[in-house]
């Protein structure tokens, strides 16, 4: 009985940032760059929200969500998004047991605590909304019965900025669902050549534990940070910058669609986790500019003139921060 408890009794007198902080270098074991999306997932795991991940194939996306969990000592579970799948093949179904004559509830991979949903664009709208209520609610129904799913929980989902030839692509409604869009571009020169190197030397990317990867945080160390940063300070005038932010993109003759007060109330949420892991308690204009890109970008959309002449989301929000004045 000691034995068991031990670990869960050390894990929550850890100091959630420092064991959070140690994420980076135990996933840098596995995963060579894309530090930013690290911290980009580590923020969203401390809002409970969902991510978008973006890129190419062969930029360690799947590899990336595999470290984390296991630093994290949280469960993971990947779903290969194809045409033919069903929504029950993702939240789970009721299946009849011979022996009991009755119906039993089978769950679905959804039931974890990280989700990889491979290009989640490759299945048709049907399959791609049975994830809305477990990305909103953090349950699944099935046949009148709410069932909840463990805490934490994260969808990370990723696409294929290349190829749309028989994709379905997200609307407007479930991609405002997501906390943050992450680009995970291909790696320099020096990078793609310490890949290689690991490889080489012989690294194998299915045993995370030969690699060193070992758990360093938990989710008692996520629960603690997140009573942390409900306690921190936001000035009104910080509170106004992120407002005028959001308002201006509304009225910007780039786009169609601008943020929507969800896409506020996200941006306010990921600029206090950042702000936390910088180690201050209260959050900072700066806090705001660092989270914005990867937390509206995929919440507005180009009008078709502008997308012709090469203007990008990215574009107009720089363009929106580089207009709006911050407050000192």
């Amino acid at each position: 009985m000691t034995d068991q408890t031990a670990p869960e009794r050390a894990d929550a007198a850890t100091d959630p940032r420092k064991a959070l902080g140690a994420l980076r270098a135990e996933i840098g074991k596995a995963v060579v760059g894309q530090d930013p999306a690290v911290t980009g997932l580590v923020v969203a795991l401390l809002c409970g929200g969902h991510v978008l991940l973006e890129g190419v194939p062969g930029v360690a996306k799947t590899l990336l969500i595999r470290t984390l969990s296991t630093a994290l000592r949280l469960e993971t579970k990947r779903i290969q998004f194809t045409p033919d799948l069903m929504p029950g093949d993702v939240t789970g179904s009721l299946v009849y047991d011979a022996r009991t004559a009755e119906f039993s509830f089978q769950p679905g991979p959804v039931f974890t605590n990280l989700l990889l949903a491979d290009e989640i664009n490759r299945t048709p709208p049907k399959t791609q909304a049975s994830l809305l209520e477990a990305m909103e609610e953090h349950q699944v129904t099935v046949d009148g019965e709410p069932r909840p799913l463990p805490v934490p929980f994260l969808v990370a989902a990723t696409q294929n900025p290349l190829e749309y030839e028989g994709t379905y692509p997200l609307p407007e409604a479930q991609l405002d669902r997501f906390l943050l869009k992450l680009i995970l571009p291909l790696p320099d020169r020096d990078q793609e050549f310490q890949v290689l190197s690991r490889h080489a030397a012989g690294f194998d990317p299915r045993d995370l534990h030969a690699a060193g990867v070992r758990p360093v945080a938990g989710p008692a160390d996520l629960a603690a940070a997140r009573a942390e940063i409900a306690g921190l300070t936001v000035s009104p005038e910080v509170l106004a910058y992120i407002v005028d932010l959001c308002r201006a993109t509304r009225t910007s003759p780039s786009l169609s669609l601008g943020v929507s007060p969800r896409g506020a109330t996200a941006l306010l949420a990921t600029s206090r986790a950042w702000a936390w892991l910088a180690g201050r308690d209260y959050v900072t204009p700066d806090d705001v500019k660092a989270l914005a890109l990867p937390t509206l970008r995929h919440r507005v959309q180009l009008r078709a003139e502008a997308e012709m002449e090469g203007v990008t989301a990215d574009s107009v929000i720089q363009a929106v921060l580089a207009q709006t004045p911050a407050p000192r």
